[in-house]
């Protein structure tokens, strides 16, 4: 290791040379210089003194992007990544992504600078998500200037799932209506009818079933019969306010088979919350009958009134039974 470290030392002392001028050099030799520096970064990182590493990566880069070699400087920069994954901090990676896929965008290497961009993302993706997210949808951006629909969908896909998984639910639908037109210009039919329901489920974890339902009457004649009967019995379900009709739904192969940030979505929707039926009465068994007084249709009774008569013989009537 000790004497990787004394060649790398070498090599950045013959950087130095380069760059200096003199009578016999009036301008520094940057693409020599470039060359040193690569050749020492290459020497820290088998001595595993990788911020070294990183560091004569970068300076490579700044070398090569004076010479305007662009391809050269974007991939020293991509190096630099990949061997500081494991100590730089999420914010430098994203900044070195940026920086190279530029780069590789100024050479005409646009399949190249979205590539960066996606090992970064991958990187990153754990601790620090949100801005995984924006790497992905810049590399989605560089795949569709390069007309590479079906890459730049993948890279969207990839951004749509982490946005769901953050339960930034707005921002998932608007990255599904982005990642269903990829398809749409490649004419991928069968991607559609999947990302159909997928932001269905989106739009009823937003507690929105009228989006939902404009959704699946935009896109909903690219799925197929299995597709459509999940999505029709589950907005039945949310019109009609049927818990169990819609939990059953929410519970379908189909659902459960999809990628696991929307199966994972599925079983967290609010459910409707349903028409309960009215009360009964409370009846209680072998109650005795209710009281009622034996006077009560004849105390009320008035002289004049059709029951007279009747009054008057229960009067007389109860008047002996006391004799």
């Amino acid at each position: 290791m000790s004497a990787k470290l004394n060649e790398a030392h070498e090599h950045c002392k013959a950087a130095e040379k380069f760059l200096k001028t003199s009578l016999l050099r009036w301008k520094p030799d940057y693409d020599s210089a470039a060359d040193e520096y690569s050749q020492a970064a290459q020497c820290y990182r088998i001595a595993r003194d990788l911020k070294s590493s990183k560091d004569c990566y970068i300076k490579a880069s700044e070398m090569y992007k004076k010479n305007h070699s662009f391809f050269h400087a974007g991939k020293a920069l991509e190096n630099a990544i990949i061997v500081s994954k494991e100590t730089s901090t999420a914010d430098e990676i994203f900044t070195l992504a940026c920086d190279s896929s530029s780069l590789y965008q100024q050479h005409g290497s646009g399949d190249s600078g979205a590539n960066v961009l996606d090992k970064a993302a991958k990187i990153i993706e754990e601790n620090a998500p949100e801005k995984a997210v924006k790497l992905y949808q810049q590399a989605a951006d560089v795949s569709s200037t390069e007309s590479s629909q079906h890459q730049g969908s993948e890279y969207i896909s990839k951004s749509s799932r982490i946005l769901v998984k953050l339960q930034r639910y707005d921002e998932a639908v608007d990255s599904l209506r982005r990642e269903i037109g990829f398809h749409q210009e490649a004419g991928n039919i069968g991607a559609m009818g999947r990302l159909t329901v997928a932001i269905v489920l989106v739009q009823l974890a937003r507690g929105d079933a009228v989006a939902a339902e404009k959704a699946y009457k935009e896109w909903g004649n690219n799925c197929e019969a299995p597709e459509m009967q999940t999505i029709e019995q589950l907005l039945q379900a949310y019109d009609e306010e049927d818990r169990d009709s819609a939990k059953r739904a929410l519970a379908s192969p189909f659902i459960r088979s999809m990628d696991v940030e929307y199966a994972r979505l599925a079983a967290s929707i609010p459910l409707p919350e349903g028409i309960d039926p009215p009360p009964k009465a409370a009846v209680r068994e072998n109650a005795a009958p209710s009281y009622v007084s034996p006077n009560t249709s004849y105390m009320q009774a008035k002289p004049g009134d059709r029951d007279m008569d009747t009054y008057e013989e229960k009067k007389t009537d109860d008047e002996d039974g006391l004799c």
